[in-house]
């Protein structure tokens, strides 16, 4: 009696499309809070190379709050991540850069940023605006969570709004107040707004979710 074999996909059929995903690639710039649960979930569902970028090591702080393992601490946080997304699928391609993101560096077509200021965020932006096919910006803060989303037909002009000078920025970091159900959420609206680009269906390109007031807002923006 032969074995029976099943695609690992199947329960995603009709949501994801396979085909388009595994024929791309992703750039996560920042692989904290955010950053490591989008790597994560990026894996999961199917894609089959991911560059990770961050200067950071691991630190005790970082097993409560980002999901890293107690054996983590003091490796370097892209190493830690690659091999995670390596023990969801051992064929996938990773690119660890243990250092701060650089103009000159190689990026792919899908940008998830998820540093923790305005300035870094905006110098990145400067930077891929016009070699990425696809943005993702998570910003949280506290229970506060805001998800940008950008892409060649929606989202660009209103994302560069949203690069205020850091002295107008909200008081925190992701680094300061953060939890890892809050970051697991950021990182999943992040991935389906990814996912919603694949489908070639619209975006939402500003979205917050304030889970202490139980509210969802989709920001109606002007293409």
């Amino acid at each position: 009696m032969g074995l029976l074999v099943f695609d690992r996909f199947d329960r995603q059929s009709g949501l994801v499309p396979t085909d388009r995903l595994q024929n791309t690639w992703a750039t996560v710039i920042g692989v904290g809070s955010i950053g490591r649960q989008v790597a994560l979930q990026l894996v999961a569902l199917g894609i089959t190379k991911i560059q990770l970028i961050d200067p950071d090591e691991v630190t005790r702080t970082n097993v409560t709050s980002q999901g890293y393992l107690t054996d983590d601490v003091g490796r370097p946080k892209v190493q830690a991540t690659g091999d995670a997304c390596h023990a969801i699928e051992h064929l996938l391609a990773v690119e660890e850069i243990h250092d701060r993101f650089r103009r000159e560096q190689e990026t792919g077509p899908n940008v998830f940023c998820c540093v923790d200021s305005i300035s870094a965020r905006a110098a990145i932006w400067r930077a891929l605006q016009t070699r990425c096919d696809f943005w993702a910006d998570g910003r949280m803060l506290g229970e506060q969570i805001r998800v940008l989303a950008a892409d060649a037909g929606q989202g660009r002009p209103h994302y560069t709004t949203t690069l205020f000078a850091q002295s107008e920025a909200q008081a925190g970091s992701c680094t300061s107040r953060s939890t890892i159900y809050a970051a697991n959420l950021a990182a999943a609206l992040m991935v389906h707004q990814f996912v919603r680009h694949l489908r070639g269906v619209p975006l939402d390109p500003d979205a917050t979710f304030n889970l202490a007031a139980g509210e969802y807002v989709v920001l109606p923006v002007a293409v």
